[in-house]
């Protein structure tokens, strides 16, 4: 192939002089690679510019096991490391689509090109700053679509519960009212006074509220009471005695409520009155459940209104950050309860609104919340801590995780730079908070060592007020 008159004829070099281009292609290496040939992976030194002359390369990440392709690159683009680039390594797996011959110039050269071959530093330059604009709008686009999907995932595993009891709880009560008719005839065929329907009836409006004093029986004591029980019931003449019996107990009731709701009725009433009773009680403890299950359910759908703050404008307002906090708390409770992961919250009543961008602020306390939950071992320690600190509001999230490598912490809010295993995270988390922060007028630190990573979020109570203070948030007297 005549790689000058292919560079001659690519768009891109249009404003190269020819020399230029017979300079590049002179110092430049021609490879030659079949179809589906893996040309790097994530963590791969990346030391070449590189021209795609003919075929294709297709670029892909690998994130919860499937494959998440970022782009394709056709013939004539520009791949690979560029002059003043800071690549050094690949984010992601390069593979080639069909048969494919690259232009290959080592970065060696960089210094001699920059120095006597201006047009081409110039457009390769301008490739670059444009391809790091479309990549990091790509990135944080697809770093928002996990987040979504994680969030998405614990929201579907947060409701699946309550939605089930629900679901069951209903279709148990559309079963059981179908016996009320018979049994509430059997009641109105009783010759009972009017004192006696009074006390049933109080003591089972006593039994359905719940009581402080009501203990989880162990298996000996339950065992011991229903035994109790059924001697009871051979002695009244109660048969079909297996649901009273399990209910009565779960309900509280011994021997000796029995007998001071029904010693005065006579034998052969008891059961129907028993029974009339226990099917009351279960259609209250079936609506109880249902009434349980739907506050839940309403907590996650209010959690995921003030998360995303879909009932309101999407402009700066007044927020208090807890409400936030709280929120997210909320929709990371599955990887929360997951870990086994303790949270101690600490934030004042008397902690004041802040002018803020609500929906932007639940992307830093999930980032740094979801991050800090990764970062610990099971059973571990979450501390959020909110104060005041002059005319800011200042927020700090601490885990006990294994803390951040001393080499790293210098780059931690850096585009693309990640701790995480590849394919567990783009490396754009952090940077997006730091933005975030920064659009508030707000500053972000973070300290660390092993068994304590610490970051802080320092607000402007008022959107006038100048930057955020480094230094009384750095100097540990808060």
């Amino acid at each position: 192939m005549d790689c000058l008159t292919a560079l001659k004829t690519n768009p891109t070099f249009q404003s190269v002089p020819e020399e230029q281009l017979r300079w590049l292609v002179d110092r430049s290496e021609c490879q030659e690679h079949s179809d589906d040939t893996m040309l790097y992976k994530p963590g791969d030194p990346t030391d070449h510019f590189l021209i795609i002359l003919t075929g294709r390369i297709r670029y892909y990440l690998v994130q919860q096991g499937q494959q998440q392709e970022l782009r394709v690159a056709e013939t004539g683009s520009l791949e690979g490391v560029l002059p003043f680039s800071r690549m050094v390594e690949s984010l992601a797996y390069w593979h080639t689509i069909g048969p494919t011959t690259l232009l290959a110039l080592h970065r060696d050269h960089f210094r001699e090109m920059i120095q006597t071959q201006y047009e081409l530093t110039q457009t390769l330059v301008h490739t670059m700053t444009t391809r790091v604009r479309e990549t990091t709008r790509m990135l944080q686009q697809n770093d928002k679509m996990m987040a979504l999907g994680r969030m998405s995932a614990g929201l579907a595993h947060e409701l699946n519960n309550p939605v089930s009891a629900v679901v069951r709880s209903a279709d148990t009560l559309k079963s059981h009212l179908q016996n009320t008719p018979e049994r509430f005839k059997n009641v109105m065929a009783l010759r009972v006074t009017d004192a006696m329907v009074d006390r049933v009836s109080a003591m089972m409006f006593a039994k359905m509220k719940p009581s402080t004093e009501n203990k989880r029986l162990s298996l000996l004591e339950r065992s011991r009471l229903e035994d109790e029980l059924l001697d009871w019931f051979d002695d009244n003449q109660v048969s079909d005695t297996d649901d009273l019996t399990e209910s009565l107990i779960d309900f509280g009731f011994t021997t000796a409520d029995l007998d001071e709701l029904l010693g005065d009725l006579a034998l052969e009433g008891r059961g129907t009155v028993l029974n009339w009773m226990v099917n009351n009680l279960v259609t209250e403890r079936l609506v109880n459940d249902i009434e349980e299950a739907s506050k839940r359910i309403s907590l996650l759908v209010n959690a995921i209104k003030s998360y995303t703050h879909m009932d309101r404008g999407t402009g700066r307002e007044r927020i208090r950050v807890r409400e936030g906090i709280d929120s997210t708390l909320v929709l990371l409770k599955h990887k929360l309860k997951e870990k086994n992961i303790q949270v101690e919250v600490t934030i004042p009543d008397d902690l004041p609104p802040i002018d803020a961008f609500a929906s932007e602020l639940n992307q830093v306390w999930t980032n740094l919340i979801d991050n800090a939950i990764d970062a610990m071992s099971k059973d571990g320690h979450l501390q959020i801590r909110g104060e005041i600190d002059h005319q800011f509001v200042l927020i700090r999230i601490i885990d006990d995780g294994a803390g951040i490598p001393a080499g790293s912490l210098d780059h931690i809010f850096d585009p693309f730079f990640t701790t995480k295993p590849v394919g567990k995270g783009t490396g754009l988390g952090l940077d997006i908070v730091q933005g975030i922060v920064r659009h508030h007028n707000g500053r972000i630190y973070v300290q660390s060592k092993p068994g304590e990573t610490e970051f802080k979020v320092c607000l402007p109570i008022q959107n006038t007020v100048q930057e955020a203070p480094e230094v009384s948030v750095m100097d540990g007297t808060n």
